[in-house]
């Protein structure tokens, strides 16, 4: 079996390494020899993990063709799209990548880390946000100054629950581009004291819940404290939808509706 070193390499071994890479949230592609055809150096079956640093594990064929895969792979990762690839193993001089003689196919599969809902906030809107976020599939985060409502027996729906402030929560939890941060807190003063370390963060979106008078306190306050007004674009207030919304799990809907509206539309835009 091919291996790394004198490490054998198991297609149980790839498997368990991509459900840790998954869980850990580490974007990963798996690469799967799924035809072939007279001489080829691996066949059908055959595995390989492939990270965007350059890492892999496993082999599906080495050479010219897997360095094109890897390539490809790291593409893979950026759009998050599968792709089948074909290559003749025939005429390196015409562009081949080999010259086995037969033919090989590979599936590319990303698996990308779970987008992320940071819910800071959980009072009822909070949990209303928790629980559909959850429902959606995404991996929710829910962070809480009152430590007594960041504990799972209140928000058994977060995947992480955190009691304390928000540079707490960023200390013990990295926040990435694909994270939404809603925040739904109580006052005027928490949105002034968490807003700038959300800034300093790669999140995808910050949304403020509140009225925009609301929100015209807080950006006075937040300029008064020197976050520039480039800075403060990235923020969206009042958060969510306009569909009338009045209870909490309707400001969820709401909510989560313009954050999935956001996903979509970027992903429109690549097409």
């Amino acid at each position: 079996m091919p291996g790394i070193g004198h490490e054998v390499v198991t297609d149980h071994t790839i498997m368990g390494v991509l459900a840790d890479a998954i869980d850990a949230g580490r974007p990963v592609v798996l690469a799967t020899v799924i035809r072939t055809s007279r001489s080829v150096p691996r066949r059908a079956g055959s595995k390989m993990l492939a990270w965007a640093d350059g890492t892999q594990l496993g082999t599906i064929g080495g050479g010219e063709m897997e360095s094109r895969v890897r390539i490809e792979a790291a593409d893979a990762l950026v759009d998050g799209r599968s792709r089948v690839l074909d290559y003749d193993l025939v005429d390196p001089a015409g562009g081949d990548p080999g010259l086995c003689g037969g033919t090989v196919t590979i599936h590319l599969e990303p698996f990308m880390s779970r987008p992320t809902v940071l819910v800071v906030g959980c009072g009822h809107v909070g949990r209303a946000v928790i629980d559909l976020a959850h429902w959606l599939g995404f991996r929710v985060v829910a962070v809480d100054d009152r430590a007594e409502l960041a504990n799972p027996s209140v928000v058994p729906n977060a995947d992480l629950a955190i009691g304390g402030s928000i540079a707490d929560a960023l200390n013990e939890w990295s926040a990435d581009d694909q994270t939404h941060a809603v925040m739904v807190t109580r006052s005027v003063a928490l949105d002034v004291e968490t807003i700038p370390h959300l800034l300093a963060t790669p999140v995808r979106t910050i949304g403020v819940m509140g009225s925009r008078r609301r929100w015209r306190i807080t950006s006075a306050k937040l300029r008064e404290a020197g976050v520039g007004d480039a800075a403060l674009t990235r923020v969206v207030a009042p958060i969510g939808v306009d569909i009338g919304a009045e209870t909490p799990e309707e400001i969820a809907l709401s909510i989560m509706g313009q954050i999935i509206a956001d996903r979509r539309t970027a992903t429109a835009s690549a097409d």
